[in-house]
């Protein structure tokens, strides 16, 4: 497994060297999943700029640009949901993709988040593995 890791991690730091440093904004309102995926994207050669709820998100992918927004689902004040709308409604963040990480991840919720404009539905627990490939197939 730990070869398997460290190829992905070494096909995403040559792919970005030399290159503008790709940028992934996280959101989640949990400190340990933000470290953990923040520890995921920067082994992967990734820069990560984190938000703790929607409104924040909404705010960072403007002012930031990121090429990638991870954004978990269920958060206290404004959910994924609402947050993805709003960044799909705005011209100056509708082209970002928007991948969800989340706990809720029955079919409902995958044809859920489609219908709000995500690119994805990565189910928790995850693997870095599907972090990766998600970078590789959106970001």
């Amino acid at each position: 497994m730990r070869v398997q890791d460290s190829n992905h991690h070494r096909f995403f730091t040559t792919r970005n060297r030399g290159l503008p440093m790709q940028k992934v904004l996280i959101c989640d309102d949990s400190a340990a999943e933000l470290a953990n995926l923040r520890s995921i994207l920067t082994d992967a050669g990734w820069h990560s700029v984190t938000a703790t709820n929607g409104t924040d998100a909404l705010t960072k992918a403007k002012s930031e640009k990121p090429n990638l927004i991870l954004l978990d689902i269920v958060m206290p004040d404004m959910d994924g949901y609402e947050a993805c709308r709003l960044l799909q409604a705005d011209a100056e963040t509708k082209s970002i993709p928007v991948v969800f990480v989340s706990s809720k991840s029955q079919k409902a919720d995958h044809i859920w988040s489609k219908m709000q404009g995500a690119k994805a539905l990565i189910a928790k627990p995850y693997t870095p593995e599907q972090i990766l490939d998600t970078l590789k197939a959106f970001g």
